[in-house]
């Protein structure tokens, strides 16, 4: 992910405020905190908490995408493979509590499993996009998107899995 982080990062402030909406194990927190910014993080699973909770040795957020109610708060959203979990028709509408999120002229990066539609992979539903059908996700909520490419995973096993990343600006819509 060092590829889109980077991207992500030379967009933002010096030691601007990140929020990790969805944050997992800490990974990206982490890496933003070891870059020199500061970093709000959140999950709704009580396990990646903790586990993100002890690798960062401070708190993460007990939260749900539906529950953000941050107000012109950070410089950049990133939402590695955690908006995916959103239901499609919930999206629009955390779309915009997360340009709400963001001071004027932030940012915000977001990936999903490329495809269409809402799929269901072993018992968790996923929203899948492409590079056209993400554009309209973005744009709705206020968005000028600046990055949106799709790629295969890097992961081991996984070469055959392909993502669509986006990073936007926040255009001052909303």
């Amino acid at each position: 992910m060092s590829y889109e982080r980077d991207r992500f990062v030379a967009l933002l402030p010096e030691h601007g405020h990140v929020l990790d909406a969805g944050c997992g194990s800490g990974r990206d927190s982490k890496a933003f905190m070891d870059a020199g910014f500061s970093v709000t993080a959140f999950d709704a699973s009580k396990e990646m908490r903790k586990r993100a909770s002890e690798y960062l040795g401070r708190e993460v957020l007990d939260m749900r995408f539906e529950d953000i109610n941050f107000n012109n708060e950070f410089d950049g959203v990133w939402a590695c493979a955690s908006l995916l979990h959103v239901p499609v028709d919930q999206l629009p509408e955390t779309m915009r509590k997360l340009n709400a999120s963001l001071k004027s002229g932030g940012v915000i990066y977001a990936s999903f499993k490329y495809g269409d539609g809402t799929k269901m992979r072993g018992s968790r539903t996923f929203s899948d996009f492409n590079e056209k059908s993400i554009v309209p996700l973005f744009e709705d909520a206020g968005f000028e998107i600046l990055f949106n490419e799709s790629g295969n995973d890097n992961r081991p096993g996984r070469a055959d899995e392909m993502w669509v990343n986006a990073i936007a600006r926040k255009n001052g819509i909303y």
